[in-house]
């Protein structure tokens, strides 16, 4: 199942282990081992046993489908990406949320992009790197996941 496949997930606070496999298209099996393997997947438990995951976890495994299935990680290369995200995601909001000033954000063909906002609202296919011309080259991978954590904010 391709992650353009997937549907979109529904504005609820918890949703139980067979809701989130089947909104990442993963098997409930799937999902306990996921939790052994990654620290940071943590569904609530209640009565039972029972695991409850929220929004955030659902776009985590979301993730870690996307690195194991679609880019090909293992489960030890895809908990260090895990891993780097997690710490890049700190250092963001230690440092603020802003983009430094100098920083203009290109497309593919080398269009400006006026502000985040814009760049989402393009269509997926049509800004597939987005990248800072300060200098930094950003991959694809960052891009999708500074969409998500967009997602999460709001």
């Amino acid at each position: 199942m391709e992650k353009s496949l997937l549907p979109p997930i529904p504005a609820k606070r918890y949703f139980t282990i067979g809701e989130v496999g089947d909104l990442c298209g993963v098997k409930p099996h799937v999902l306990r081992y996921w939790e052994q393997e990654f620290t940071q997947l943590r569904p609530m438990k209640r009565r039972g046993n029972r695991r409850y995951y929220q929004h955030h976890e659902v776009l985590m495994i979301r993730r870690i489908r996307d690195l194991l299935y679609d880019q090909g990680f293992t489960i030890s290369g895809a908990r260090n990406k895990l891993q780097e995200f997690v710490q890049t995601e700190r250092d963001r909001r230690r440092l603020g949320d802003e983009l430094p000033q100098d920083a203009e954000l290109l497309d593919d063909d080398g269009l400006d992009i006026d502000t985040p906002e814009d760049a989402a609202d393009q269509p997926e296919h049509k800004h597939t790197g987005v990248m800072f011309a300060a200098g930094e080259a950003s991959l694809q991978s960052l891009r999708k996941e500074l969409l998500q954590i967009r997602e999460l904010l709001a």
